[in-house]
């Protein structure tokens, strides 16, 4: 399994940026090797992450090359102060199996 976790400063989010967030969000759900994901901000809101969990490399990679998100990493600089990409491959994962999209995704 692998994470992409986009972390970044938020500036001005326009009617375009929904719409292409929208867009983003339907393409990596229709990826069969998207697995979930999960956001989060600090409490003042200036820094947000979203992780994008993926049952593999390639899986991620189209998603990464999709035209809808190739036009957001062009677009960025619009809507966002400062950003930074963490992937990561993940060596192990467990819990009590109460987490649906990650239990199934780490399972055997």
């Amino acid at each position: 399994m692998y994470i992409a976790a986009f972390h970044w400063l938020p500036a001005q989010y326009d009617e375009q940026f929904h719409q292409l967030n929208a867009r983003i969000d339907a393409v990596a759900r229709a990826n069969p090797g998207f697995i979930g994901s999960e956001s989060w901000q600090n409490d003042d809101g200036t820094r947000r992450c979203a992780s994008y969990y993926w049952r593999d490399l390639d899986s991620l990679q189209a998603f990464a090359t999709d035209p809808a998100h190739l036009e957001a990493k062009r677009e960025y600089a619009r809507w966002y102060a400062g950003y930074q990409i963490v992937i990561s491959e993940v060596v192990r994962s467990y819990g009590d199996g109460r987490m649906p999209h990650l239990a199934a995704a780490t399972a055997g």
